[in-house]
């Protein structure tokens, strides 16, 4: 589809999964038990903002000095990665972001 040369057509990335609008304020980098790693934002109320590929350059750039926590286990995670075994979840990195 033509834009007939005005403004930019958007660009769809496949890879990334956007669930709300919100802004991020976690992010979760978990490995799941194949081994691919998954790296997951989450907003201040621990709702889905966006999923990805682990081993991304944003994860890189987006935790860029800070110290994660493993806290992926605690009760108030529990409703947002529910769909990850407990193992996942106590390995998993847990970064606060700067918002």
């Amino acid at each position: 589809m033509s834009n007939y040369g005005f403004g930019i057509e958007a660009h769809h990335d496949p890879s990334v999964r956007t669930h709300a609008k919100k802004p991020a304020r976690f992010l979760v980098l978990i490995v799941d038990a194949t081994g691919v790693a998954a790296a997951r934002l989450f907003d201040a109320d621990r709702k889905p903002v966006a999923d990805f590929d682990g081993g991304s350059q944003e994860v890189a750039v987006m935790t860029h000095g800070l110290v994660a926590t493993q806290d992926a286990d605690a009760p108030a995670w529990d409703g947002a990665l529910s769909g990850h075994s407990a193992d996942e979840r106590r390995a998993a990195d847990v970064y606060a972001l700067d918002v």
